[in-house]
């Protein structure tokens, strides 16, 4: 199974909330996980602002920054290029999805265009990105 992370998914590794151990599960299962290399500031981003909200110590975001860091390595990288983004720009007029989240629809699509695994699956928290990746289908 190749399994493409959304950063409303993949930070549920790293920061203990609702969901967190069914994607832990969902990765353990898959030989591939992927995402798309804007996720890597979404993520961050994500940490910052928990840290400044008091819901993550520092300790606990330095914690998650570096598990981040580690296992970056282990991911799939969907390269954001140009093309990548003007495809997402073309989803944003098909699909009721953000400009962000219209990046990690079409990586998702890229990754499907380019699978040779047929149990492909796309995970996030937001049901609006969830309907469209699976309109891709």
């Amino acid at each position: 199974m190749t399994v493409y992370l959304a950063p409303s998914a993949l930070i549920k590794l790293y920061v203990d909330e609702l969901g967190s151990a069914d994607v832990a599960t969902m990765v353990d299962k898959a030989a591939v996980v992927a995402t798309c290399a804007t996720a890597y500031p979404e993520l961050c981003a994500v940490i910052a602002e928990r840290q400044r909200a008091q819901t993550l110590t520092e300790a606990q975001a330095t914690r998650a920054l570096a598990q981040i860091d580690h296992d970056w390595a282990t991911l799939l990288i969907v390269v954001a290029d140009t093309t990548l983004l003007q495809r997402a720009g073309q989803l944003t007029r098909t699909h009721d999805v953000a400009g962000a989240d219209a990046i990690h629809l079409a990586a998702f699509e890229r990754l499907m265009n380019a699978a040779t695994d047929d149990d492909l699956q796309f995970a996030c928290a937001d049901p609006r990105l969830t309907a469209a990746a699976d309109a891709l289908l």
